[in-house]
């Protein structure tokens, strides 16, 4: 299993545990990541909304450098992995969409036909890893671990074929393998609050509450998630919340990487543990 690696912004940045538990748990069920070459901001699902075109053009730039490996694009971001699938959709649905991002394209000796498939991370480990494959890799299963599952609101909507955009799946099915046990958690597909975070922080606060506070009345002792963006509200936000909510929140917020590596035994320095604001600690005793 061999891909074109597309990291995004994040990884590189605020999200070195991602990175960390990504690369780690990929090099154990031997899948090579291949690096993007030159790889551009994606411009975000927010420039989207904005620019559009534009916004499809700087995505494009990374799919027709990926082009000539020829090998599907992965990213783990849910933010990337939305703009680079829409304007994949979008360069194979509209003629008139596909010629002026190729004549942007040009400018730079390049053009892209839309011929490359867009995946997300989680994708690979459901699809082309396997659940089955993962079970029989498990050597410290999570047993009794109470695992809230949060997709938020982007890796499943609009309809990229991944999951249910309502009722997802995926993630409880990967917990399950790794001997967690999925709680139930009717908020998993809800909103963030996204980059409202930093406009708007006072609504930005309660989404996150509620998703948090949700988690928590069933009994999660810590939450995964697939997106940096999620993970960062979600964690470095639960003072806030708790201060202007007068809630005493101390869930953990972890990529779903790092809970798989856990479960193949992995150092947890090696998955990025630690770098987290509110402590995994009482998950990393129990199974390291």
């Amino acid at each position: 299993m061999e891909y074109t690696y597309y990291p995004g912004c994040s990884l590189h940045s605020s999200a070195p545990a991602y990175e960390l538990s990504t690369q780690a748990v990929m090099k154990v069920f031997g899948v090579k990541l291949n690096e993007l070459e030159d790889w551009n901001c994606c411009g975000a699902t927010a420039y989207m909304s904005i620019k559009e075109l534009t916004a499809f053009t700087i995505s494009a730039r990374n799919l027709a450098i990926a082009k000539k490996a020829g090998r599907d694009v992965v990213a783990p971001c849910s933010g990337c992995f939305v703009g680079l699938y829409k304007a994949n959709k979008y360069i194979n649905e509209f003629p008139d969409v596909k010629n002026k991002v190729n004549e942007a394209l040009a400018e730079a000796g390049l053009s892209y036909d839309g011929s490359l498939r867009v995946r997300h991370l989680l994708d690979i480990f459901i699809n082309d890893i396997g659940t089955a494959k993962i079970k029989t890799m498990v050597k410290k299963p999570l047993t009794g671990l109470k695992v809230a599952c949060y997709y938020g609101c982007q890796l499943v909507r609009p309809k990229t074929g991944l999951d249910s955009p309502e009722e997802p799946k995926h993630l409880e099915e990967l917990v399950a393998a790794l001997g967690a046990t999925p709680t139930y958690y009717p908020m998993k597909a809800n909103c963030c609050g996204g980059s409202i975070m930093g406009t708007e922080e006072s609504i930005g606060k309660r989404l996150s509450k509620n998703i948090i506070d949700c988690a928590v009345k069933y009994d999660a002792e810590c939450m995964v998630c697939p997106c940096p963006l999620c993970q960062m509200n979600l964690d470095a936000y639960q003072g806030k919340i708790n201060r202007k909510y007068k809630k005493n929140f101390k869930l953990p917020i972890l990529y779903f990487t790092q809970l798989i590596g856990l479960a193949l035994g992995l150092p947890p320095k090696e998955l990025g543990f630690g770098t987290e604001l509110v402590s995994a600690e009482s998950v990393v005793k129990k199974f390291s």
